[in-house]
């Protein structure tokens, strides 16, 4: 088990790891992606364990539920306890290119696909689209 400074939200039983740095928009990406109809799993700190052959993402007792949103306070969220990790997001590093490389993370010997930050008004977008249908490589 290893608990990562990240928030995960889920659609429909897959969940998305976002990682990064306190103040890197976390929090802001996991709200975004909750108004597209995703549910939260955990917020600023997610626990990792290794399930079955999944990588499976949950929340400390003591945040589920909750998400911060600085200036408005912390939040209820609709959640989900547990699911596994399809894709994680890095928000400490900016992608550069118009069709990035395929790359992955590691965690706990499971190889997950791996996204940067995008600096767009459409990445919240993006992730779902991604999540509920893929990527061609």
């Amino acid at each position: 088990m290893l608990t990562v400074h990240a928030s995960a939200v889920a659609w429909d039983g897959r969940a998305v790891l976002i990682a990064g740095a306190s103040g890197c928009g976390k929090s802001t990406l996991a709200l975004e992606l909750l108004a597209f109809g995703c549910c939260l799993i955990a917020d600023d700190a997610t626990i990792l364990q290794s399930d079955n052959g999944q990588l499976i993402a949950s929340c400390p007792p003591a945040l589920s539920g909750l998400i911060e949103a600085r200036g408005t306070g912390l939040l209820n969220a609709q959640n989900l306890s547990r699911a596994p990790v399809t894709l994680c997001i890095t928000l400490d590093q900016t992608e550069t290119e118009r069709l990035p490389p395929w790359r992955t993370v590691t965690y706990l010997g499971h190889s997950i696909p791996l996204l940067h930050k995008v600096e767009t008004g459409h990445f919240a977008a993006a992730v779902l689209q991604y999540v509920k249908l893929g990527r061609r490589s």
